[in-house]
């Protein structure tokens, strides 16, 4: 018999890559699974990327910019909405609702803040469905970091009777360390950057978005002297909870550690593909060197050369986990986040707490998201 439409949710992401929007519409059973339906993918357009990117720092009549940008991109949201619905041949009738999580422009829990460009009241009007946005805020308010969110969702569909890591590899990176016993605690935090400095250097030196497969990076050497300069940054050492994003790890940030230092540009993009490999091999043997499987999503796990770094790394500090991507069980690593956010939406409307206080070290369970209704 098939399930009635309330179990039928839309997650919408975008990372702080800002490379565009990730949309999922998903049915979730009472049982725990996860049936993807139809997702999609929009990439942003120069107009709206643009404005985002400006609004990572402090600039002039950023309260009217942010307002503009937060327009756009829920109507990019609702075009997103509306292809997932043509794919999968649903209406907005069927969908319960949608969770949006915006792009995030500051991130600063130790502040007691964290801000989402997000227009979720515009969305519900342009969907005609229910959306949830917001929903960071309870945790940091309870507080806790606001984030990462994704490790509670991880559990319910990657969790298994041996420990795994999800890490996941986008702008920043994360790790979800799902233990194999389910009365124990699952640890997750924010390891450094992912994608965002790689995406910074080329962006600079070649005018392009993103390294594609990692071949900039891989025509280039690792410089050892300068990854450890980089691995210096305190936030490294740093005990979990903990989260970051582009408050921190930003070009200015890089710039101000290669001081004095002359490079190749394709070393220096070599050696961030090292930086976020060897950020991210450091937290898995120091928090999970047992695991038996990495399970890498996000961008980063189509970037072979990070891949391949990163087998190196674990394999040097004696982390001998199998290494593969998430699609090896059953979810396209593009997919995940977004699937994360309709799995938020659905816990939400079913009043159910998002979070993990072992994670983001709120005070306790807390139901995240605030609705505007449709």
């Amino acid at each position: 018999m098939p399930l009635p439409s309330s179990h039928l949710y839309i997650g919408l992401m975008s990372g702080t890559s800002l490379d565009g929007v990730d949309g999922a519409l998903a049915r979730f059973t009472d049982g725990g699974s996860v049936q993807t339906l139809a997702t999609a993918y929009l990439p942003f357009p120069a107009e709206l990327r643009e404005p985002l990117l400006a609004l990572q720092q402090p600039g002039e009549d950023d309260i009217h910019h942010e307002a503009l940008a937060a327009h756009a991109l829920a109507r990019l949201y609702a075009q997103c909405i509306e292809r997932l619905l043509q794919e999968s041949g649903k209406s907005a009738a069927d969908v319960r609702a949608i969770g949006a999580h915006g792009q995030t422009i500051r991130h600063r829990p130790e502040l007691g803040y964290t801000r989402q460009v997000n227009n979720p009241a515009l969305l519900a009007e342009l969907s005609g469905i229910d959306v949830i946005a917001d929903f960071r805020s309870r945790d940091i308010a309870a507080g806790g970091q606001g984030a990462p969110l994704v490790p509670a969702f991880h559990q319910a569909v990657f969790g298994a009777d041996r420990m795994r890591v999800v890490a996941n590899i986008g702008g920043m990176s994360n790790i979800s360390i799902l233990p194999a016993t389910p009365d124990a605690a699952v640890l997750g935090f924010d390891t450094g950057p992912g994608n965002v400095l790689l995406d910074g250097w080329i962006a600079r030196h070649q005018g392009k978005h993103y390294d594609e497969n990692g071949a900039w990076s891989a025509s280039g050497k690792v410089l050892p002297d300068v990854l450890q300069i980089l691995l210096g940054e305190n936030y490294f050492t740093l005990p979990p909870p903990k989260s970051t994003g582009r408050d921190l790890f930003h070009l200015a940030w890089l710039d101000a550690k290669l001081a004095g230092i002359a490079a190749k540009p394709e070393d220096m993009q070599a050696t961030l593909a090292a930086l976020t490999a060897a950020s991210l091999a450091d937290a898995i043997a120091r928090y999970a060197p047992h695991a038996v499987a990495v399970y890498v999503c996000g961008g980063g796990a189509y970037n072979p050369y990070v891949m391949a770094l990163l087998r190196q790394a674990l394999d040097a500090r004696n982390v001998h986990a199998h290494l593969d991507s998430t699609a090896a069980l059953g979810i396209a690593p593009n997919h995940v986040e977004a699937l994360a956010f309709a799995w938020l939406a659905h816990r939400f409307t079913t009043r159910q707490a998002g979070n993990l206080p072992a994670v983001t070290g709120a005070a306790g369970p807390r139901v995240l998201g605030a609705l505007y209704p449709a």
